[in-house]
């Protein structure tokens, strides 16, 4: 069994976030694609692109691609394309690549550096709970992340080292003490979140 009892225990966390990410990207109604993210620069179109294309990248590098053309390898996005399918596929192949023996500790350069495989599932956890948590504000869908996992990916993101000013990740924000777990997740990758020192919901712009 890949990576012992922590490793399948990682495994079926992932394969739950995946999951409840791609409920909340099959929720997005047809009028708001075009719509704001707390990700000041994206759309939520941009947004689920953004967290579709990051797992294409990361199953091609854990097959054995080198990064650069792992990144040449994410199928483009196509006119009219049904992005909660695209994001399914995408899901099903990332969980597949963690599946063989040994992925897990094997080295893999991903874009922020070289890491073991369970440091990149864990990467992979934290953009699913972070921009789950995105797209859920800006289309107005609630999250179901469980609170000891959103608790568990706080406490790996807090022992990490991430480039300043790297986007879309910013500085970290306020939130209450006993605020949700994912939403204290979220002020620490750069979120305004309700309740912290008059933080409101992010607005969105009006459609043109």
């Amino acid at each position: 069994m890949t990576g012992g009892p922590a490793g399948q225990l990682a495994l079926s966390q992932l394969a739950l976030a995946l999951d409840l990410t791609g409920q909340l990207v099959a929720g997005v109604g047809p009028g708001q694609w075009d719509g704001g993210t707390p990700c000041e620069e994206w759309t939520v179109a941009d947004l689920v692109t953004h967290m579709t294309d990051g797992n294409y990248l990361f199953s091609s590098v854990l097959r054995g691609l080198p990064l650069a053309e792992a990144r040449t390898a994410v199928p483009a996005v196509r006119p009219g394309a049904d992005r909660a399918a695209r994001f399914r596929d995408a899901a099903g192949r990332l969980a597949a690549a963690y599946g063989p023996p040994g992925v897990l500790d094997q080295l893999f350069t991903i874009p922020v550096g070289t890491m073991p495989g369970l440091g990149t599932l864990h990467i992979r956890l934290v953009e699913m709970l972070v921009h789950g948590w995105d797209l859920a504000r800006a289309t107005g869908q609630s999250t179901a992340f469980p609170d000891e996992l959103a608790e568990q990916e706080l406490a790996f993101t807090r022992q990490q080292e991430l480039p300043p000013g790297r986007s879309p990740f910013k500085p970290g924000q306020p939130a209450a003490r006993d605020a949700p777990a994912i939403d204290r997740l979220a002020a620490c990758l750069g979120r305004r979140v309700p309740g912290a020192d008059g933080a409101t919901s992010p607005r969105k712009p009006a459609p043109s």
